[in-house]
């Protein structure tokens, strides 16, 4: 993702489930679809709304960390691989979702490993839209997103990094 900018997108709880659920429209009509991968970490949630709304039971996840301090983008580091069986014939059938395609460098590695998939994300921005097929919202490349799991009343960070309890 780029830096926090002057431009703020919060996102609530009923927002965000909106738009996974309008997003599952969308991908009805290109599926079906044999297997969901999500992008952890942020692709967990949309994955499990999308995941209900097409019936989809096998689900996979690929861990990629890219974010190391919630403001830059450093080195991307696969932390989990997918299941090879779903990587046996490029990923043909196979749905990835994110929850956001920003600079599109993490979806491109994920290319690599799924070539045919089907990629979906909430929200794109214009460096990384090229790399998904369906999304729901199209945001400036200097939009910094406040997803509702980020979120009280103001920023929270994570516990483990000393967030009061």
């Amino acid at each position: 993702m780029t830096l926090p900018s002057q431009k703020a997108f919060p996102v609530s709880w009923d927002q965000f489930h909106r738009d996974a659920r309008a997003l599952a429209w969308r991908l009805h009509e290109a599926g079906p679809f044999e297997a969901l991968v999500c992008v952890t970490r942020g692709g967990l949630v949309p994955a499990a709304i999308i995941a209900r709304e097409l019936e989809i039971r096998l689900i996979e996840s690929v861990c990629i960390a890219s974010y190391h301090d919630y403001a830059k983008q450093g080195e991307l580091q696969l932390i989990k691989d997918i299941a090879p069986s779903l990587r046996a014939n490029g990923g043909k059938g196979v749905l990835v979702v994110d929850d956001l395609v920003d600079t599109g460098k993490t979806l491109a590695l994920v290319h690599t490993l799924l070539p045919d998939a089907h990629y979906a994300a909430i929200y794109a921005k214009p460096q990384g839209r090229p790399l998904v097929h369906t999304f729901i919202t199209e945001v400036s490349q200097d939009t910094w997103i406040y997803f509702p799991w980020d979120m009280g009343l103001t920023f929270q960070p994570p516990i483990r990094n000393g967030a009061p309890g």
